[in-house]
């Protein structure tokens, strides 16, 4: 992963976090100004509550563990990922089942110059996010060589 992987991830979780508090703030304003029932004051008072605790785990703790604690490598005949600080997840994916691999970039991570891979297998999807723009592409064809994947004219 890149060294502007930490930033990327807290600016897309803080865009996200000031949307919501946006909205469950814009609820608890409307709740109050009409006078609408006690309980639904309170509620949007957990909402808000619960979006801030969120906010301190995805904006401040997550992005750090998942830079320190996700790893990827693949074979001829495997793609191996490895994610979790606390509930450590391993996966070994058989290159023959791999069916599509693309890279994908939204504003955030165009900022960063950044792309996430997203590997489709026959039922499951698996991402390897924030790689810089020539290791995507490399890997992306390096998958695609090894998985026998015909590429499509676009």
């Amino acid at each position: 992963m890149a060294d502007n992987t930490v930033p990327a991830l807290r600016w897309g979780s803080t865009i996200s976090h000031v949307i919501w508090l946006a909205v469950f703030g814009g609820f608890c304003a409307t709740s109050l100004y009409f006078s609408w029932w006690t309980w639904t004051h309170w509620f949007s008072y957990v909402l808000v509550g619960i979006t801030l605790i969120s906010a301190v785990w995805s904006i401040g703790l997550r992005p750090v563990y998942l830079h320190k604690h996700f790893r990827y490598g693949f074979t001829e005949e495997f793609l191996q990922i490895k994610s979790g600080a606390f509930h450590e997840r391993y996966e070994l994916i058989p290159m023959t089942k791999i069916q599509a691999v693309s890279t994908n970039q939204g504003p955030i991570l165009r900022r960063f110059s950044l792309y996430y891979l997203e590997i489709e297998t026959m039922g499951s999807s698996h991402d390897i996010p924030a790689l810089p723009k020539e290791v995507a592409i490399e890997v992306r064809n390096q998958i695609a060589r090894y998985a026998k994947i015909k590429e499509v004219d676009e």
